[in-house]
């Protein structure tokens, strides 16, 4: 029988390690933000954000974060990226924009950096 242990500390600076500890810290975001697989969820989100963030029992500090586009902040709540990105997508954003923002850089400075073809 495995043993699921939550007391590995990462040696890994400004690594956020989606493990037990933030997967269950994150599962109300995570949740809501799987929920805007749908159009109509979608719709639902943009036309009031608060009443949908309310409804699946987001924290304060979990709304703010979502409020600021603050992208790193939402990983260090336990936000998995695989699941904010249909948030994003629902306000606009693209992967390379969370990533300069998550790197405090500008879009433009963040995709020189990418070697993308055809990028700005």
């Amino acid at each position: 029988m495995s043993t699921i242990t939550t007391d590995i500390h990462w040696d890994i600076p400004g690594t956020y390690v989606f493990d037990l500890v933030l997967s269950q810290q994150g599962y109300a975001i995570n949740k809501m933000c799987n929920s805007l697989k749908s159009q109509a969820s979608r719709d639902e989100f943009l036309a009031d954000s608060e009443a949908y963030m309310a409804r699946y029992g987001l924290t304060e500090e979990q709304k703010q974060a979502i409020r600021d586009r603050d992208w790193l902040q939402l990983t260090q709540l336990g936000g998995n990226l695989f699941f904010f990105l249909k948030l994003a997508a629902t306000l606009g954003y693209g992967l390379y924009q969370i990533g300069a923002d998550m790197r405090g850089e500008s879009y433009e400075s963040f995709m020189q950096t990418r070697h993308v073809p055809g990028a700005v």
